[in-house]
Formats: structure tokens, C-alpha cells, sequence
């Protein structure tokens, strides 16, 4: 049996999520909002580029599979951070060629993207499953909570200090800002990962004895496994929903508000801010012995809040100047972040909870689900944002319609989530099976 995760061990994985934040938050929505703002191109474009980087990622299965078999993940997750940062400077790079020559910048941008879903999708998995694998099952909550908040402080750090530093606004500091992101990235995630597992040649002698199945029977055992699809379903709809605003939210407040590029990359931060306090939220309550119940009531409650903060954000496409834009995408935020904690504690939960050692495969198959649905859901809204404005007066209306459908989504996601979470899986908030450890309440992912 393995040494299992410490702490202080949970803690340095929670820095490589946080190096994952801060570059994929200025992938997907500062150059984004720079496509279509500063570059006047249609939303499609980055929703596409985005689409395709969340499409690669339907790979994860394979990649958890390869971390699984071979014994080690930190060489996956460094190669991964690794691979991530080259493409977030190329999507840099690329934006600013947008300008000169767009044909030349959607290569080099489809290429980038590629290696951006490939990154994500080799260290993101591999560093969940190392968690479900290594950290003890009382702690798995926690590990969950403390390893996503830190993802959340990489959004909004980032966000805050680049939004600071692009005023005044230019493609090159653009690219010099993305650049010292992703290369700080990678520094932290080699310090972070540091002796963290042991050597290749103890790993390869206590792996003898382990059986190693094929990819498709690996596949196959955890799809049979009903908690497993049925969580799966609930991850893709949620998600989708989760998502729909993600490419249409700066250029919204960019066209409504008359907000920069500086402006619309902080109103992220406080998006991202309100991701953060949601989760810490939902942990505080239950470290504090309120009760408020189970992860599956919080999953339900946060899909049902994200819904009425959605309706909100439509409310501001009445063109009132004195709506409360912050403190709306705030609530968004805040209910998105109690939402997705609740989901990540019941998912670490159940990645390790099945009949046979299969970590990487279940994280991974969770982890597509996910990633295909971000895809979708991105691509949707900024198609549908496009479209509706060929057809309706004005350019709020469509973005306030995608806003509508996507409460819809979310009420049907919290319809989902009553049957895939069930009381099993579903520890209670007041401290029923995570004592001892600072955010009990969490126990699910």
C-alpha cells in the first residue's frame, strides 16, 4: 500500500490546478472577448477554437487509462502543464496575427488550441486520479475542496493582475502577459510536484503483480458500473448548462456596458471570486456544524440559484444604467461555485469506490463528459448569440435568449441531480462521514 497524501502533499496538487487556472482563463475569456470586440470577429470563431480544444478532451479516458497501467502520474501531469503552456502563448501569438493576417493566425490558433485540450486533458485527469488514489477516503472531500478553491485563486489572481497590466491595451502585451503566465505555471507545477510520488523502478516492481486489461475492457467495466452512468449524464447536462455564458459574458458587458477589455477580464474576476466564495461556502458551513445538508441538496440548491442569477443577467438586457451588473455575475458565480464543489467532493468519492482500481479511467470518462459538455455549451451559446443576432433588433436580445435557455438547463440539470446523486454518495454537510479535517462538508467528487 502507498504512502497515503498528507496535507501539506494535497496542498502542493492544489498549486499545479492553480497553474491550469491561470493560463486556460486567458484562453477562454480574454482572448476571446478580444476576437470579438477588438478584432470585430464573429463569436463563432473562438467559440469554435474553443469547442475543439474541449472536444480533444473526449481523449481523457485514454490518458487516465495510461496513468492507471503505468504506475506514476506526475509524468503526465507535468507533461501536460507543460504541453497546456506552449499552446496558451500560441493562442497568444495567434490572436495578435488575427489582426495581419487572418488566415495565418487561425492556423497557428487551431494548432495552439489543440495542444491547450491536450494539456488540460493529460494533467487535469491524471491529477485527480492521483488524488481519488492517494488520499485517504475521510479526506477525500477535502482534498476535493482545497484542490478546486486553489483552481478558482489561479482564475481570479490571474484575471485581477492581467486585467491590470493590458491597460492600456495592445496584441503584443497580450502576448508578453500570456507568455510570463504560462511560463510561471510551469515553475510552479515542477516545484509542486517535486518527490511528490516515488520512483519509476518502485513503481514498476509493485505494478508486476497488478493486471493490466485492455483500454476497451477498462472502458467497459466502469461504464457497467450504474453510479458511474449516472453520474456521467448529470456531469454532461450540468456542465452544459455551466458553460453556455462562458464565451458570451465579456463581449455582452463590452457591447452593453461600454466596459474595455481591462474592465470586462476583471468583471471575470469577480465571476471567478464568486466560484470561489460559493465553494468556500458550502465547506464553512459545514466545518461550522450548521447542518445545511448533503452535497446532493447543495448540487440541487446551487443548479437552482444558478438558474434565478441566469434569469438576473437577462433582467439586464432592459438597459437600465443603474443595474447591478458585478454584483449579478457575483451571485452567478456564487452559485455555480456551491453547485460544482458539491459535484467534485461526490465525484472523488466515487472515482475510488468502484470494484476494481480504475481511478484514471473513471476521472477520465467524468472528466470528458465534462470537457465535451464545456465544448458544447460554449460553442452553443456563442452560435446562438451569432444567430439570433441576425434576427432580432438588437445585439442584448440575443445574449439575454442564450442567458434564458441556459436557466432552463440548469433547472433541468437539478432535476438530474436528484436521481444521480444518491444518499450514498451524497455525505452530509454537517459532518457525517469527514470529521477531521477543515472543510468536512464536502465529500463527493
Amino acid at each position: 500500500m502507498r504512502d497515503r497524501l498528507g496535507w501539506l502533499g494535497i496542498v502542493r496538487l492544489g498549486l499545479v490546478q492553480t497553474a491550469l487556472g491561470s493560463i486556460v482563463v486567458l484562453t477562454t475569456s480574454t482572448m476571446n472577448r478580444v476576437m470579438v470586440v477588438e478584432l470585430a470577429l464573429p463569436a463563432i470563431l473562438p467559440g469554435a477554437l474553443v469547442a475543439f480544444h474541449y472536444a480533444l478532451q473526449f481523449l481523457r479516458p485514454r490518458w487516465g487509462y495510461g496513468s492507471d497501467v503505468g504506475g506514476r502520474r506526475t509524468p503526465w501531469i507535468m507533461g501536460g502543464v507543460a504541453t497546456l503552456a506552449i499552446g496558451g502563448t500560441g493562442a497568444a501569438v495567434a490572436t495578435a496575427l488575427m489582426a495581419e493576417s487572418l488566415t495565418a493566425g487561425l492556423v497557428l490558433a487551431t494548432v495552439s488550441f489543440a495542444l491547450i485540450g491536450i494539456g488540460v486533458g493529460a494533467a487535469g485527469t491524471s491529477l485527480l486520479a492521483f488524488l481519488a488514489n492517494r488520499v485517504a477516503e475521510d479526506r477525500r472531500g477535502a482534498a476535493a475542496t482545497i484542490v478546486w478553491l486553489m483552481m478558482i485563486a489561479g482564475f481570479v489572481v490571474t484575471t485581477i493582475v492581467a486585467g491590470h497590466f493590458l491597460d492600456p491595451f495592445s496584441l503584443s502585451r497580450l502576448v508578453a502577459i500570456t507568455a510570463a503566465v504560462s511560463a510561471l505555471a510551469v515553475l510552479v507545477t515542477a516545484l509542486a510536484l517535486w518527490n511528490i510520488e516515488e520512483p519509476a523502478a518502485s513503481v514498476a516492481k509493485d505494478s508486476k503483480a497488478v493486471a493490466r486489461p485492455s483500454f476497451r475492457e477498462a472502458l467497459a467495466e466502469v461504464w457497467n458500473e450504474a453510479r458511474a452512468r449516472r453520474f456521467t449524464i448529470f456531469v454532461f447536462v450540468s456542465m452544459l448548462a455551466y458553460s453556455m455564458q462562458d464565451l458570451i459574458l465579456e463581449p455582452f458587458a463590452g457591447i452593453m456596458f461600454g466596459l474595455t477589455p481591462g474592465e470586462t477580464t476583471k468583471l471575470a474576476g469577480v465571476q471567478h471570486g464568486g466560484v470561489f466564495s460559493g465553494m468556500a461556502l458550502v465547506a464553512l458551513t459545514g466545518s461550522a456544524g450548521l447542518g445545511l445538508g448533503s452535497l446532493r441538496t447543495w448540487t440541487i440548491g446551487g443548479c437552482l440559484a444558478s438558474a434565478v442569477a441566469l434569469l438576473g443577467l437577462a433582467a439586464a438586457g432592459t438597459g437600465s444604467p443603474d443595474f447591478p451588473l458585478r454584483a449579478t455575475v457575483f451571485a452567478l458565480g456564487l452559485a455555480n461555485g456551491a453547485f460544482a464543489v458539491a459535484a467534485i467532493g461526490s465525484m472523488m468519492q466515487l472515482a475510488g469506490s468502484g470494484a476494481k482500481s480504475r481511478e484514471g479511467v473513471r476521472m477520465g470518462l467524468w472528466g470528458a463528459a465534462q470537457a465535451v459538455a464545456f465544448g458544447m455549451g460554449g460553442f452553443l451559446g456563442a452560435l446562438g448569440a451569432d444567430v439570433l443576432r441576425q434576427v432580432v433588433e438588437t445585439p442584448v436580445t440575443a445574449y439575454t435568449t442564450v442567458f434564458l435557455v441556459e436557466a432552463l438547463l440548469f433547472l433541468v440539470a437539478a432535476r438530474l441531480a436528484a436521481g444521480a446523486i444518491d444518499n450514498e454518495a451524497a455525505v452530509a454537510v454537517d459532518g457525517g462521514t469527514v470529521p477531521d479535517h477543515p472543510f468536512p462538508e464536502l465529500g463527493r467528487r
